[in-house]
């Protein structure tokens, strides 16, 4: 009886060892891991409700009070008709512009037509990547939207929508990847029947309240005290990136640029001043 007990004592013995040693022993203590981030949805670029009626909502400036913000535009005109002026040589690009707002670190709104990106499809593309710029529309065919407006051919009312909608096929065509729901009326002329029209295309028409003077200047510093002498907190400057509509543009904003940082201004895009014009900036 000794001799069973002290067996099965044994045998209990080495069977509690063995169960020790097929145990797992525990992972030796690791530093917490970090919880993930939550994945944000990129919100929707900032737009204006629209005006009475319903009708495509017209943006001009941003607050005057609080920060000394300025939004440089630069419109990239090109009509449909004018390809054979490029064939021939003409440039309506301006690649030292763009170079010049890089080299200066100034965001920028560029106004481009469909046909402009049809003609300078890498620029259009590197402008729409480039995040210190965003590209908004400038109509397809540069086409006026009302009459008498500078001379520009005329666009008709049943065709202002499409012409719009072309402009930012295009722009996908050429691969820029995000343009912001901002169009400006080619010569800034626009009526009750254009807003009408673009209504169901979900834009905030943006005007502007400083006119650089840019357009067939000879005289950049002329262009450059325009605009300085113009400027208040909120302000929208347009200027052009075409060289040979606006070949002083360029020495113009080596002359705006340290100027207005001097008194305090921040360059921004206009995205930033309709959301601020929105209560959200």
């Amino acid at each position: 009886m000794i001799t069973f007990v002290r067996r099965t004592a044994a045998v209990c013995v080495l069977t509690t060892a063995l169960a020790a040693c097929a145990a797992p022993r525990p992972a030796p203590p690791q530093a917490p891991r970090p919880a993930p981030s939550a994945s944000v949805a990129p919100s929707a670029p900032p737009t204006l409700a629209p005006g009475p009626s319903g009708l495509t909502p017209v943006f001009r400036n941003g607050p005057r009070t609080g920060a000394r913000t300025v939004a440089l535009t630069f419109d990239a005109d090109m009509t449909a008709g004018q390809g054979p002026r490029a064939a021939a040589g003409e440039h309506f690009d301006h690649p030292r512009l763009i170079a010049a707002l890089r080299a200066l670190k100034v965001p920028a709104t560029v106004f481009m037509t469909g046909r402009w990106a049809e003609e300078y499809p890498d620029q259009a593309r590197s402008i729409g990547r480039d995040p210190l710029f965003e590209v908004a529309n400038h109509s397809y065919s540069h086409y006026a939207f009302t009459g008498d407006c500078y001379g520009l051919p005329t666009v008709s009312a049943d065709r202002m929508r499409t012409d719009v909608e072309r402009a930012y096929a295009v722009f996908r065509k050429v691969g820029v990847p995000d343009p912001k729901p901002y169009f400006r009326f080619p010569g800034g002329c626009y009526d009750r029947t254009a807003l009408k029209a673009l209504t169901p295309a979900g834009v905030t028409a943006v005007q502007w309240d400083v006119v650089g003077g840019d357009a067939f200047a000879t005289d950049a510093e002329a262009v450059a005290e325009q605009v300085l002498e113009g400027v208040r907190p909120g302000s929208v400057v347009v200027l052009h990136c075409t060289r040979s509509a606006a070949p002083t543009t360029e020495r113009a904003v080596r002359r705006i640029v340290p100027e207005l940082r001097r008194q305090g201004y921040r360059f921004v895009k206009v995205s930033e001043l309709i959301s601020a014009a929105n209560g959200r900036g």
